[in-house]
């Protein structure tokens, strides 16, 4: 398979995606990311979060403000996947912080973006696509997370002015049209996961920035005429993933306390600590 584009600098800075299966895991490589460089993220299926979702006798607590949407969702298949993606952010951001899914208060911005409340310095993304669900979650700034189909097809003839800037145009150009088409794809799931960590998703134009067109790619921010644009406060890197998908994930460092303590415990306030702990009665 596809080695993971970014290089070493960048690989070092951000956790590569890690498939977990399920409530079970593996966690390790979660904590593990937290601790050294301060984000995580991982992919599942929603299939593999079946048997949870149907056999969970504390689904609800786990669910916590999203068991009234749960219980209203009449689909049954956007039901499930809905109930996967909220346990597969529930029990990443467990892992991360060292607690109990269920005594984490999961709540969403306009827009939809969840957060942690009482966590204003954790950070969340979640994206799916197909049967694809991956989420990232980061303690130094914020972070946000794009997936696609791998054989997913952009004509470059046709997207190149609304997705690359004249310094993609011009590296993209120059590939055979096969290379062009993946190298369509990495860019935009790239440009997916930074407007994601901004918050602007697509409403920021992606012409108004890039990525490098090719070799290692992702390796830096550009402006529109291929200078740097960022002076090391962002990550990026692009992986393969299950054979058949692309993630991408876009890291800020933002400066903050750079403390490897993610526990909820030492994170909040005993007022916030007995909220998240599950003392007061969820909404």
């Amino acid at each position: 398979m596809e080695e993971p584009r970014c290089d070493a600098a960048q690989r070092e800075r951000i956790t590569e995606p890690v498939h977990v299966t399920g409530p079970a895991g593996p966690w390790d490589a979660v904590r593990e990311g937290m601790a050294r460089r301060g984000n995580a993220s991982v992919h599942t299926t929603w299939g593999e979060w079946l048997t949870a979702a149907l056999a969970e006798p504390a689904l609800r607590p786990l669910l916590g403000r999203d068991w009234q949407r749960y219980r209203h969702t009449t689909d049954p298949t956007i039901r499930f996947r809905f109930v996967a993606s909220r346990l597969a952010v529930r029990y990443t951001a467990a892992a991360a912080l060292g607690t109990d899914p269920a005594k984490l208060d999961l709540s969403y911005k306009p827009g939809g973006r969840p957060y942690l409340r009482g966590l204003d310095q954790i950070d969340l993304s979640l994206t799916h696509t197909d049967d694809l669900i991956a989420v990232g979650i980061s303690r130094n700034g914020r972070i946000g997370i794009d997936t696609e189909p791998a054989d997913r097809r952009l004509a470059f003839s046709l997207l190149q002015n609304q997705v690359c800037t004249e310094a993609e145009r011009a590296g993209l150009a120059a590939l055979p049209e096969a290379e062009q088409s993946a190298g369509m794809l990495r860019l935009w799931t790239l440009k997916e996961a930074y407007t994601k960590a901004l918050g602007q998703g697509l409403r920021m134009g992606f012409s108004e920035f890039g990525f490098a067109a090719g070799g290692t790619g992702g390796t830096g921010l550009l402006a529109p005429d291929g200078t740097p644009a960022a002076h090391g406060e962002w990550a990026f890197g692009t992986y393969p993933v299950l054979g058949r998908y692309l993630v991408s994930v876009a890291c800020h460092d933002a400066g903050l306390d750079p403390s490897r303590d993610t526990s909820v415990s030492t994170m909040l306030d005993e007022g916030f600590v007995a909220m998240v702990s599950g003392l007061l009665d969820p909404v």
